[in-house]
């Protein structure tokens, strides 16, 4: 099947290529945004070709590669972006799969960042990347729990941006701050642990990906009501071989969903100090704790 684009309200667009499934919006000049905006689909035409023809050592722990081993900026990108997180995990186990969504957005967004473009972003599935000349601001929304959100979206055709977000914050040009990425265990790709969504601000997208993906993971307890299975099991080009993923979690009241959520704060306090990350906000049923610095308030 080949890359598909469409127009969509406010001056946003839709660029979808088998799995990769992004919008994308840039303001600025007129005649600026309509060549970055071309610049931007020309480049996404060329992205999953690319990410196929390294998969087969994109799904390896970064533990076993170098950066030797990749052919393309995107590819590079992942792996460098996993290799400087996996200090982090307990068992130093990340493959560069855990940036994928967050890199390409990076790339994309670098083909939006043209003369006379003022702002711009695009968000791949909940991995966004940005772009803010000086003085410029993004408004980025925020979910505490994915499946909820998820469920918003799919009980009526049209829905606002009010009745899915649960809260917002503000990034502009004087952060460093130019990708979020929310993470969980009911999300797009399979979790280790029990978040209902991690939401991550660093300097990049590809930082941001991994960040809320081993955050996430780290939200967690030992509990024999949570089920579990096999990655492999369920999905068969999976990255996680037989590692365990959580399929279902029961309610578990506040203090074990306190207890979990302390684990993850940990983990995100680590990339912190390691300068991996620039804040992070943690849900699970009901309960958050937030690495600041993240000012958020009602959406």
């Amino acid at each position: 099947m080949s890359a598909q684009r469409r127009s969509l309200q406010e001056g946003r667009w839709h660029f979808q290529h088998g799995p990769i499934d992004m919008v994308l919006q840039c303001d600025g000049d007129a005649q600026a945004c309509a060549f970055a905006l071309e610049m931007a689909w020309q480049r996404f035409t060329q992205v999953l070709p690319e990410l196929v023809s390294e998969l087969p050592r994109l799904r390896m722990p970064v533990a076993l590669l170098s950066v030797n081993d990749f052919h393309h900026p995107i590819a590079l990108r992942m792996y460098q972006a996993t290799q400087a997180a996996a200090v982090v995990t307990p068992d130093g186990f990340v493959t560069p799969m855990a940036a994928v969504a967050g890199s390409v957005a990076q790339e994309i967004v670098g083909c939006l960042a043209q003369p006379g473009v003022n702002r711009a972003y695009v968000n791949n599935g909940g991995d966004i990347a940005l772009y803010l000349r000086d003085g410029m601001q993004w408004r980025v929304g925020v979910v505490s729990d994915l499946s909820m959100a998820l469920q918003r979206m799919s009980d009526a055709s049209s829905v606002s941006e009010q009745h899915i977000l649960d809260g917002a914050f503000g990034v502009d040009a004087a952060q460093p701050v130019r990708g979020v990425a929310t993470s969980g265990w009911q999300g797009r790709s399979f979790s280790l642990g029990i978040a209902d969504s991690v939401t991550v601000l660093a300097a990049t997208a590809a930082q941001a990906d991994v960040a809320a993906t081993l955050i996430a993971n780290a939200v967690n307890l030992d509990d024999p009501r949570i089920q579990r299975r096999p990655a492999d099991s369920l999905r068969d080009d999976t990255d996680l071989g037989a590692r365990l993923v959580t399929v279902a979690v029961p309610p578990l009241g506040d203090r074990l969903a306190q207890q979990a959520l302390e684990l993850g704060l940990d983990c995100a306090r680590g990339m912190q100090a390691l300068g991996l990350i620039h804040a992070a906000y943690l849900c699970c049923q009901g309960q958050a704790l937030v690495a600041e610095p993240l000012e958020c308030w009602a959406g």
